[in-house]
């Protein structure tokens, strides 16, 4: 079986979650509680999230998603389109 990078996005994920969780069940004067919950919102923010937008966003194009003079041409274009439909 492949391990694909989905599969480790979410393992990261559950143990980002499980780490900031058993932190937060920590009783709150334990020195090692904000650790736990740090190293969980890291783990969350830092690597999770990153991994998972770029598996996201490896093969589009990104001109597409930008707000040039040519896709706002496309839009107007498209919205007279859908008026005169109606």
């Amino acid at each position: 079986m492949k391990i694909k990078l989905k599969h480790i996005v979410f393992l990261i994920m559950l143990a980002s979650l499980g780490a900031i969780f058993y932190g937060l069940s920590l009783e709150g004067e334990h020195p090692q509680a904000p650790k736990y919950i740090g190293g969980g919102t890291v783990g969350l923010f830092l690597v999770a999230m990153p991994l998972f937008l770029w598996k996201e966003s490896r093969f589009k194009n990104m001109k597409d998603y930008m707000l040039t003079k040519e896709n706002i041409k496309k839009m107007q274009e498209k919205e007279q389109k859908n008026t005169e439909n109606q």
